[in-house]
């Protein structure tokens, strides 16, 4: 007898007798607690649907397969990547927590690539799914964690992801090498005193950090310049007000001074204006290091003998160790330089 000779009935049967579930369908559905998740990346892969877009997808899918979404089970990762193993996902790890604890078995995503990039990240989903059978929903199609078929497309679809996004991660490292090799300067955020491809001056702002080098270089704490900088109406390249580390972080930037920094190296002269002399800046380095020296000679560690061997007698609780007590409101911690 043939594959062709088989009733559907009986290709049923045998997988509910191999796998110990059959699937479910629609009507069973209907009333049952879901999931959304949305994400979008900050790196352009080949798929930037926008968080809001894919929700509205993913609520109209819920809808029509009769899944009740809580307003607290809609998780949004925005600007955030899914491949990189290091970066913290905390929608996706708030998603897992509830699948774990058997809250809702339905998960409904606009595409799988939206939920992993990574295979470790769908096998641990996988794991989830052996005890508590999760059933994944999206525009097209829908996986059943729990059948082998779909376990089989989710790894292939899955490993896709993965190798595109290494693809576009190469592509970007040899273009921040070619840009390199041209004396341009890696493009990312803003930086204060020039526009967002780095090659020209912003004027108002060169003028800011001009009066900001003289001051330091005059005597200034970083603090002072900061105060003075927030009373004249200045901001940072993203709109925030002044303080000590912001301050030092334009003082330290090479960028300023034309200097081309290619994976912590110091590469030579980019080809865009500086705003101070080279000079300036390595005076700048010089003064800080000179500061930070004077503040660690002036204030050395202080040594308590039996420090968490004594504890207070009587009804008095434990004393804690000083750098356990709370700091006393009227100071400040400020970075030496």
């Amino acid at each position: 007898m043939g594959m062709a000779d088989v009733m559907p009935s009986q290709v049923g049967s045998r997988r509910v007798a191999k796998y110990g579930r059959k699937r479910s369908s629609r009507e069973e559905w209907s009333g049952q607690a879901g999931a959304i998740y949305c994400r979008i990346s900050h790196v352009a892969d080949e798929d930037q649907t926008g968080v809001e877009r894919q929700e509205r997808i993913c609520r109209e899918v819920a809808e029509r397969l009769g899944l009740v979404i809580a307003p607290a089970h809609v998780f949004v990762d925005n600007n955030r990547s899914a491949w990189k193993r290091n970066r913290k996902r905390k929608g996706w790890d708030a998603l897992l927590e509830l699948a774990r604890a058997g809250t809702v078995a339905h998960i409904v995503a606009y595409h799988p690539d939206r939920l992993m990039r990574q295979p470790k990240d769908l096998e641990e989903l996988l794991s989830i799914s052996d005890e508590r059978d999760i059933t994944l929903h999206g525009q097209a199609n829908r996986r059943d964690l729990s059948d082998p078929d779909d376990r089989f497309f989710l790894r292939i679809e899955v490993a896709h992801a993965c190798r595109s996004s290494d693809d576009t991660s190469r592509r970007l490292k040899d273009a921040n090498v070619d840009r390199a090799n041209d004396g341009k300067p890696h493009v990312g955020p803003r930086r204060f005193g020039y526009s967002k491809d780095g090659m020209s001056i912003v004027e108002p702002e060169a003028a800011v950090i001009r009066d900001m080098v003289a001051r330091y270089l005059d005597g200034a704490s970083p603090l002072a310049i900061a105060v003075a900088l927030n009373e004249q109406g200045h901001r940072t390249a993203t709109g925030r007000l002044w303080n000590a580390f912001s301050v030092l972080r334009t003082l330290d930037s090479p960028h300023s001074a034309g200097i081309l920094v290619f994976r912590g190296q110091e590469i030579g002269p980019g080809n865009w204006p500086a705003i101070i002399p080279p000079g300036t800046w390595a005076e700048i380095r010089e003064r800080r290091s000179y500061r930070a020296a004077q503040a660690s000679a002036v204030a050395p560690r202080r040594f308590f003998l039996l420090r968490g061997l004594v504890t207070c007698s009587g009804a008095v609780p434990a004393c804690p160790a000083p750098e356990a007590r709370p700091t006393p409101p009227t100071s400040a911690t400020v970075p030496i330089g």
